[in-house]
């Protein structure tokens, strides 16, 4: 198309009345018609992406507003996840912190509730140990008590031994006829 409005152009400007060149016909040569720049390349090109546009302006138009939109839906949903994202962090940098109070305070609680066993265990200890002092002072009496009572038995018998002794080493005959007699006067004679 563009190749016959050059055509037209040139011919209706090329002849000039006086058959030379110029003026319009020259400039057109010259500075429009530059080998590897012919301008009528470029109006060409522009008339081919205007009518371009133009035909495909609405099919264009609604998919790109149909992006546009889907785009902007998707950007509506991240900014409620990022927004749902930050409260969930937010809660659970509220809990770890609570955490970290929590495990302060089962600290404190599990180290006043070892004091309270320790100081337990310290009385009950030294409870065991008086009970077991109090036993033992009393195992030693009994203890002592019986030693006593096994020493005086042992003193008696061996008194009584050596009593014995004594008494058959010094009898004879004459003392136990002597002795049988007295005991018989004691208890009222012989009938």
């Amino acid at each position: 198309m563009l190749a016959f409005i050059n055509s037209l152009f040139y011919l209706i400007f090329a002849a000039s009345p006086g058959g030379s060149k110029g003026g319009f016909s020259q400039f057109w040569e010259t500075y429009m018609n530059y080998p590897g720049f012919e301008v009528w390349k470029f109006v060409n090109l522009f008339i081919f992406v205007a009518a371009l546009t133009y035909i495909l302006k609405k099919p264009l138009s609604s998919t790109f507003k149909a992006k546009r939109e889907e785009i902007r839906a998707e950007l509506i949903k991240a900014e409620e996840a990022k927004k749902a994202a930050l409260a969930k962090l937010t809660e659970i940098e509220a809990k770890l912190a609570g955490a970290d109070a929590e495990k302060a305070a089962i600290l404190r609680e599990a180290r006043a509730e070892i004091e309270q066993e320790k100081a337990r265990l310290v009385a009950q200890a030294e409870e065991e140990a008086r009970k077991l002092k109090a036993q033992a002072e009393g195992e030693a009496v009994r203890i002592g008590q019986v030693a006593k009572l096994q020493l005086r038995r042992f003193a008696v018998e061996e008194s009584i031994r050596r009593a014995d002794e004594k008494l058959r080493s010094k009898v004879n005959g004459e003392v136990d006829s002597m002795l049988i007699g007295s005991g018989i006067k004691a208890i009222g004679g012989m009938n």
